[in-house]
């Protein structure tokens, strides 16, 4: 198992879904009003006067087999919209209950 954090500009938050449900990814927590700032290009998300935007987030377990597709997906539309900021880490899920 896996478990994939994907964080996105709050106008990726249809996309995202699709992407999960596309991926039959059925569980999964999500973060609204999450802020930050990319490491490579983009604007701050801080929601303040200056920097007003926001980030979501969200976190799902997945079967190793799903991942690259998930990761595709996401990929794929941040490519589509490269200033908007989409980013997707991923983690060995060691134990669960």
């Amino acid at each position: 198992m896996k478990s994939v954090f994907i964080t996105y500009d709050q106008a990726h938050q249809e996309n995202v879904i699709n992407a999960l449900n596309e991926c039959s990814a059925r569980g999964y927590t999500y973060f609204e009003g999450v802020g930050g700032r990319g490491s490579v290009k983009g604007e701050p998300h801080l929601g303040t006067h200056a920097w007003p935007t926001m980030n979501s987030a969200i976190i799902t377990i997945v079967d190793d087999a799903k991942v690259s597709r998930l990761l595709e997906i996401l990929h794929n539309y941040d490519l589509e919209n490269p200033l908007l900021g989409l980013r997707a880490f991923v983690w060995n899920v060691e134990e669960s209950i």
